[in-house]
């Protein structure tokens, strides 16, 4: 690496993440202001506010926002470098624009690894401590839970919960039946289900007999390596709509892989100089960001309601805007 690659890569790093922990401090502020008569209320210890609640919220807010602040980081500081003239010194000193797009690209890889063991291994299990507090402390939206569950766990037994609680863990009207071939040669009831995340197993409340064994998680509570293996499972069992769990675990290669696609249209925009100035260059950066999340949400949203393969719906904006940061690329100042 040369002088000029880290001095490029210390002001993508350095502006991202002084932008990060910018918009983080807001949004604590912000969130305390809202949630303050909540605590009080509820009478959170100070202790749980801060290490079970804060310490897990600024992780999952911090990668929420990553693609959005790698892109307004590179306007930024790529436009105060055009408006320097530094980038014309770069170009005039024999140095390609395809050469100095390498410093560019290692911080969005530096980023995009960070953001997946982040979304990947790290904020699930912080996800499962800090929506436990928000139900127990906050209350502010009704638990969600999965409704109707009926699957087959192995040949010829079938289970049925009327319904589960990904969150505290508790399910209602449970039964599993057993059939030779097609005669029910076997059944348990149960009025409640709670799975016991000590033992591993589930405990079941007035029943007749007691036998099973599963397990059923919130998708934003599951590492990647328990998200495979859960998707596998319930395909094995023959269980459908698994669209949500599917769209997560391709948005958590596809967010990252978006740092890449945000850098390169972020650096074709910002090196030249334009009428307007810097406030130009961050206003079309802001929208193109904006576009991006409206465009995942609405392509996630038809793969939610079986409309579109996941992978596609996850993947098409990474395609679109990663066209549209070649052709701005070709059209960048050589």
């Amino acid at each position: 690496m040369k002088k000029l690659d880290l001095y490029i890569l210390r002001k993508f790093l350095g502006t991202f993440f002084f932008a990060i922990l910018l918009i983080i401090s807001i949004s604590v502020v912000f969130d305390v202001t809202e949630k303050i008569d909540n605590f009080f209320e509820h009478g959170a210890p100070l202790d749980a506010i801060v290490f079970d609640y804060y310490k897990n919220f600024i992780p999952y807010f911090a990668n929420l926002f990553t693609p959005l602040f790698v892109f307004i980081a590179v306007i930024f500081f790529t436009s105060k470098m055009a408006y320097q003239t530094e980038i014309i010194a770069i170009l005039s000193s024999g140095v390609s624009f395809r050469r100095m797009m390498f410093p560019y690209f290692l911080g969005a890889a530096i980023i995009g690894v960070f953001s997946f063991l982040l979304g990947g291994y790290v904020i699930p299990p912080a996800n499962q401590t800090r929506i436990k507090f928000e139900n127990e402390y906050v209350k502010n939206r009704k638990e969600k839970g999965l409704e109707k569950i009926h699957m087959q766990i192995e040949p010829g037994v079938f289970v049925y919960m009327d319904k589960y609680r990904a969150y505290s863990g508790n399910g209602d009207y449970f039964s599993m039946e057993k059939y030779n071939e097609k005669e029910l040669v076997a059944k348990l009831s149960a009025r409640y289900a709670k799975y016991d995340t000590a033992t591993g197993k589930w405990q079941l409340k007035n029943y007749v007999l007691r036998e099973f064994e599963g397990e059923i998680e919130y998708f934003e509570m599951m590492t990647n390596t328990e998200l495979n293996d859960y998707i596998d499972e319930q395909k094995a069992r023959g269980v459908g709509n698994l669209e949500e769990f599917l769209i997560e675990k391709y948005k958590r290669v596809a967010s990252p892989f978006s740092a890449f696609i945000l850098t390169l249209i972020g650096v074709s925009l910002a090196s030249r100089k334009v009428r307007g100035g810097m406030g130009l260059h961050i206003g079309v950066g802001i929208a193109l960001s904006f576009g991006y999340i409206l465009f995942m949400t609405i392509s996630t949203t038809f793969a939610v309601n079986g409309n579109m393969n996941p992978i596609l719906a996850v993947w098409l904006p990474n395609i679109v805007f990663a066209a549209v940061g070649i052709f701005l690329y070709m059209r960048a100042p050589k």
